[in-house]
């Protein structure tokens, strides 16, 4: 007889971060308390603060799982474009899918940074995010010839942004392609108007 191995059981990081990643993101990170996160989870309240010491330090975790799954995300769109062009334009669509999702409630960034106190270990997350964000559409704009990547990044990244918010405030999932198509227009005047 065959012994069939079992999945590992997620350990209590695992399980306090799987927690928060679904209270924070559903209901904001301050309105959630330590209580709910712990019994979400089903652990000891020791083990919130032996794994990451305290609250700040898990919405941090959180935030920072967040902005690994969405550089994967964005980068899978990304690296799956044949052309310089549409790397950009990949950008707007791996966002795009978001907002079609049913537990889609707007940037988690945004959100945290809204309730962050300035200098926190939250705001530093969320500017890091945000840095990359527009580090990844400058760089793409350098790839496609942009005479001003920098002018560029910083126009995709407003769009960016304002698709997300769109989307969440508005309720409409559309904002992507909207977004997108904006993003086409603003590209092709920038790679028109090269030297």
């Amino acid at each position: 007889m065959t012994k069939t191995l079992s999945a590992k059981a997620p350990t209590a990081r695992e399980r306090l971060l799987s927690a928060a990643n679904e209270l924070f993101y559903a209901e904001g990170v301050q309105s959630v308390g330590i209580d709910r996160i712990i019994e979400h989870a089903g652990v000891a309240k020791a083990s919130l603060y032996n794994t990451f010491g305290g609250k700040e330090q898990l919405i941090r975790a959180y935030l920072d799982s967040r902005h690994a799954k969405l550089t994967e995300r964005l980068l899978r769109g990304v690296n799956g474009a044949d052309t310089p062009r549409e790397r950009l334009l990949a950008v707007f669509d791996a966002q795009a899918a978001l907002f079609v999702e049913d537990d889609y409630h707007g940037c988690a960034f945004v959100a945290a940074s809204a309730e962050a106190k300035h200098g926190s270990a939250i705001e530093e997350a969320s500017d890091t995010y945000r840095a990359w964000v527009r580090a990844l559409l400058t760089d793409l704009a350098r790839d496609a010839g942009a005479p001003d990547p920098e002018a560029l990044g910083r126009q995709l990244h407003l769009l960016y942004d304002g698709g997300g918010v769109s989307a969440r405030m508005d309720r409409d999932p559309s904002a992507g392609a909207v977004a997108r198509q904006a993003a086409a227009i603003l590209i092709d005047a920038a790679l028109t108007d090269g030297p």
